[in-house]
């Protein structure tokens, strides 16, 4: 099955076509700001949509993918109509209403909890361990009562981990489902797309949290060999080089496990972002195929053909000349290096350019 996303751009009559079944291979997609990644990514998950059944898990910063069950009435009526009835499920943080996107935080890792709280198992080895044996008070870790039976218990180290808990107002994120459906449940029931909307969140760990808990799911249940693709947009956010904190050192070790071992077992990522000196290099290494729009700086055109090794470095420097909608694809899921003039969108962008207001012509 093929995919088609546009024309070539030197064969304009030639529609550019991906291959849907090397989607099992890990993909790189990026762009500087104003190339269109954003954009022309919508228009390939679109058609992955329409020609396949591989749920897609759409992890986004920027609220650009949070209308993807909205169709445009230029588009192809069939393919208006497929995406109209497919089961695509938007968790919303940025907007009232809709679903809410919520994890539990029973549902992490011991070493995940621990992020969450910045416990280090040495230098807190009190309040770590209190953590590691108050499991079945896990469950209402977002109540109140839970704080009270730590500091009622006469034991130093609940105590200690009471006030942490405090401080920290990790019981105010509105992540925490309370008891509501969390999002690893919602990604269990395999809909045709799942959007997870993580710019809305008071906290700057809530929404780094929110994909720990469901890399570590698909992980945990990966010998079900269930295929699913994780599109993460704006990939620099979840998996940098240089983690800084607890909790982002912990997604960033995931996401580099899913793109180191995850291929077998049907976990299989596409990263986009500006620049490839963004991404942590143990993830970007792993990457077999390569979607480029318009990149300018010659340090991550020289990263690109090192990691690219496959890509004439001719066609990566036209990227520095590329208008808008153009791009370069490369790799398995293209027979040859192509150059590709995007098509059309049929579902809206969520998180398009704000317009200059403008004073009326005289």
């Amino acid at each position: 099955m093929e995919l088609t996303i546009g024309t070539q751009l030197e064969r304009p009559e030639q529609v550019a076509r991906l291959a849907a079944g090397r989607f099992n291979r890990h993909t790189f997609w990026c762009g500087q700001s104003g190339s269109g990644k954003t954009y022309a990514l919508g228009v390939v998950l679109e058609q992955l949509l329409l020609a396949t059944e591989l749920p897609l898990l759409v992890l986004d910063p920027n609220a650009d993918f949070t209308r993807m069950h909205e169709t445009r009435s230029s588009g192809n009526p069939d393919a208006v109509a497929a995406i109209a009835g497919a089961d695509i499920r938007v968790l919303h943080s940025t907007r009232i209403g809709g679903e809410r996107l919520h994890t539990a935080f029973i549902d992490l890792s011991a070493a995940s909890k621990a992020a969450v709280l910045q416990l280090d198992p040495i230098a807190d080895a009190d309040e770590y361990n209190v953590l590691l044996h108050v499991d079945g008070d896990h469950r209402r870790f977002t109540n109140e009562s839970f704080l009270a039976s730590l500091r009622d218990s006469g034991d130093p180290g609940q105590a200690r981990l009471a006030r942490r808990i405090e401080n920290l107002e990790v019981l105010d994120w509105e992540l925490w489902s309370r008891g509501a459906t969390s999002v690893t449940e919602i990604v269990d029931q395999r809909p045709a797309v799942t959007v997870l909307d993580l710019g809305g969140f008071a906290h700057p760990a809530e929404p780094k949290v929110a994909a720990l808990s469901v890399f570590e799911h698909l992980w945990n249940t990966r010998e079900s060999r269930r295929p699913v693709l994780i599109v993460i947009d704006e990939a620099h956010n979840l998996c940098p080089p240089d983690p800084a904190t607890a909790v982002e050192r912990a997604l960033t070790d995931r996401i580099i496990q899913v793109a180191a071992e995850g291929r077998k077992f049907g976990l299989w990522l596409l990263l986009s972002t500006q620049r490839p000196t963004k991404i942590h290099p143990n993830v970007l290494s792993q990457c077999d195929n390569l979607g480029l729009m318009r990149m300018n700086a010659p340090r991550d055109l020289a990263e690109l053909a090192d990691v690219f090794g496959f890509v004439p470095e001719e066609l990566l420097g036209r990227a520095a000349s590329f208008a808008q909608g153009q791009a370069l694809f490369a790799g398995g899921f293209i027979s040859e290096p192509t150059l590709v003039q995007m098509g059309e969108r049929i579902t809206e962008e969520g998180g398009s350019d704000v317009r200059v207001p403008l004073r009326p012509a005289p």
